[in-house]
């Protein structure tokens, strides 16, 4: 995935300023697609460079002007054909994972440090997207429609990997024990 077709996607949803863009990612995709705002604004220039977004000024009383950025007809094609396209295999790299596989060598105090932060970081992310999915229901008496469940169904799986992280962690954790 690109940040170039996420973002044409949130487009798809809303006309917004890079600023709007990077706080609603953050609150939604921010667990399996973070983005920086440097990377926000360069993606949205090259986006308006290639004819997919368009630009529109909105002035605002005692405030700076507001850049909002819609997607056009041809921000929408391709969006649509990415979604369209077949998907093979992404492999990916986890430089964590790497420190587990050789920190034997410093021992294993410090793989259980290494194991307790990233214990703590996986227990930090569940604590906030049960926040996101707590704010994200909360009050819902209607029957959701299908890019909300979508939208649910992604938060669900950055809860069940955070956790199941938390689990991993746990039962490593306990290897160290057994073998001293």
């Amino acid at each position: 995935m690109s940040l170039r077709h996420a973002i044409l996607g949130f487009l798809g949803v809303a006309a917004m300023s890079g600023y709007d863009l990077r706080k609603t990612m953050d609150a939604s995709v921010a667990h399996f697609w973070p983005a920086d705002q440097t990377q926000i604004y360069r993606t949205l220039s090259s986006l308006v460079d290639d004819g997919l977004v368009d630009v529109r000024v909105v002035e605002q009383d005692g405030k700076p002007n507001r850049r909002e950025h819609h997607i056009r007809p041809e921000g929408l094609a391709e969006l649509d054909r990415w979604l369209a396209s077949p998907m093979g295999y992404q492999p990916s790299r986890e430089p964590f994972l790497l420190r587990v596989f050789f920190g034997g060598r410093l021992g294993a105090e410090h793989v259980a440090r290494l194991l307790d932060e990233r214990g703590a970081e996986a227990a930090e992310l569940v604590a906030i997207l049960r926040e996101v999915e707590r704010q994200s229901t909360a009050g819902l008496d209607r029957e959701l429609t299908l890019e909300e469940r979508l939208r649910l169904a992604t938060l669900a799986n950055g809860i069940r990997h955070a956790e199941a992280e938390l689990d991993w962690v746990d039962e490593t954790r306990r290897t160290l024990t057994e073998d001293s």
